[in-house]
């Protein structure tokens, strides 16, 4: 009886476990560069921005200084870029969990 009540209690666990597993974000290639200087976002100096689906939002968990100079010639605040990254859209802000930049062709 009590291998028969363990068997259930860790088939219960299981099943429970493998349900609260959250699907991981796919990474996704966007649009990156200042969202003042190349976007025309309101704010209050120059800040990473990515643009998605038509739609620019702020980045939060990276910088325009992350990447090299903003102010060089292939910069943030001067290019627009592609870049790869993994995170979500919460509250009008990407929060960046994974930024890379896609090496210019």
């Amino acid at each position: 009886m009590k291998k028969l009540l363990y068997l259930a209690i860790l088939f219960t666990a299981t099943l429970a476990s493998a349900q609260d597993k959250k699907e991981e974000p796919k990474p996704q290639i966007v649009e990156a560069s200042c969202g003042q200087c190349q976007f025309g976002m309101e704010g209050h100096g120059c800040e990473l921005a990515v643009r998605i689906d038509g739609k620019s939002y702020f980045v939060d968990g990276s910088s325009v200084d992350s990447h090299g100079d903003a102010h060089a010639e292939d910069g943030f605040c001067t290019a627009i870029r592609k870049a790869e990254v993994v995170g979500q859209v919460v509250n009008n802000r990407f929060i960046v969990t994974s930024f890379k930049l896609v090496p210019k062709k």
